[in-house]
């Protein structure tokens, strides 16, 4: 498998499994900075992120042989490294929001009032309350459905989709009077 760009991560997966362990560098390469994303929402710095994906790939490596197929492998992996952050963070470490994190290289070109509209976003963000900011972070940044989001926090679909809604009304109501007002996701 020369050219993996237009292989499926699952197809991936299956093969590893067969016997082609050198292709998790491949899974490694597809999705390093969603869990190093991951691990800055539960340490302040990159170094600890870096760590925290390292330990998410060894436990994905290992657990590989669990993941049944039956959902997307990118669900399975954020899975894993959610719940790794969670019970890390039990030992204190408070999460940190994604937005920064999850936004950079995609923020629009127009210079200042675009880097304005991510900063003013990223503090509303950060103010939401955890359980709020976390479905938000899921949702919209990782672009998970309520029901995978769901199944790696363990909250109830309507719990979430009350989360989201009710953070969205948060978020509309700390960005009045800003230059973020009007941002089309809210």
């Amino acid at each position: 498998m020369d050219n993996l760009k237009d292989v499926s991560d699952e197809d991936i997966v299956r093969k590893i499994l067969q016997g082609e362990e050198e292709l998790f560098a491949e899974i490694v390469r597809r999705f390093q900075k969603r869990i190093v994303n991951i691990g800055m929402m539960f340490f302040r710095n990159r170094d600890d992120a870096l760590d925290f994906a390292q330990e998410v790939f060894v436990r994905a490596y290992e657990g590989l042989a669990s993941y049944g197929g039956k959902a997307k492998f990118r669900f399975w992996i954020t899975k894993v490294a959610y719940h790794h952050g969670i019970n890390t963070a039990k030992s204190g470490t408070r999460p940190e929001s994604l937005t920064e994190h999850a936004w950079e290289g995609d923020a629009p070109n127009d210079g200042f009032e675009k880097d304005e509209i991510r900063k003013a976003l990223k503090k509303a963000v950060e103010a939401l309350p955890e359980h709020y900011r976390v479905c938000v972070d899921l949702y919209f940044f990782y672009e998970l459905s309520y029901g995978e989001i769901s199944k790696i926090t363990g909250f109830p679909v309507n719990t979430i989709k009350s989360n989201v809604f009710r953070a969205k009304q948060m978020l509309r109501d700390s960005l009045k009077g800003t230059i973020a007002e009007e941002y089309h996701e809210m």
